[in-house]
């Protein structure tokens, strides 16, 4: 399968680093299947660290990861919707306050821009849990891997880094 890094920078060797804020599986490094999803995070990466206009390309990173070899070789937690258990999932870890076992790596839908409102609605009291959910099920959700060790990044292999719009 094919998967793709957005950033600001190419990561032909992607590693694990401690992250500063709460992200929705935790630590670790993000991808998704979805291409354009990844394009558009490029540019909101871009947007975010504007201060050095050289260093700061938007910048996909592009990836073969054979599923069935890792399936056997890693602990995976699979979230197949936007359902009350990654609700409450992508909650704790975005409150860093998950601690749950590890998993090598996690699948789901991303919270992106046009979720955390709801998401922040829910934490706020002004929304319900099951009217967050209903919410959620409004919205068009891509997925996304958060890979959290390096067993599971091992299994990663660079094929491709590009600028979007100049491939």
């Amino acid at each position: 399968m094919l998967l793709y890094h957005g950033s600001n920078v190419e990561v032909r060797n992607p590693r694990l680093i401690n992250q500063t804020r709460g992200l929705d599986f935790g630590a670790g490094f993000y991808l998704t299947s979805s291409q354009s999803q990844a394009e558009r995070f490029s540019e909101i990466v871009c947007n975010r660290k504007n201060h050095d206009k050289q260093r700061n390309m938007p910048t996909v990173s592009k990836y073969e990861f054979d599923i069935s070899v890792a399936e056997k070789q890693l602990l995976f937690l699979r979230f197949q919707s936007a359902d009350a258990d990654w609700l409450r999932f992508v909650i704790d870890n975005r409150l860093r306050r998950h601690n749950k076992a590890e998993y090598d790596v996690i699948v789901g839908a991303v919270a992106n821009d046009d979720v955390m409102p709801t998401i922040q609605a829910l934490l706020t009291g002004f929304l319900s849990e099951e009217a967050a959910l209903v919410a959620l099920k409004t919205k068009k959700l891509v997925d996304q891997y958060c890979f959290k060790s390096d067993k599971a990044l091992a299994l990663l292999k660079c094929i491709q880094v590009y600028t979007p719009g100049g491939q």
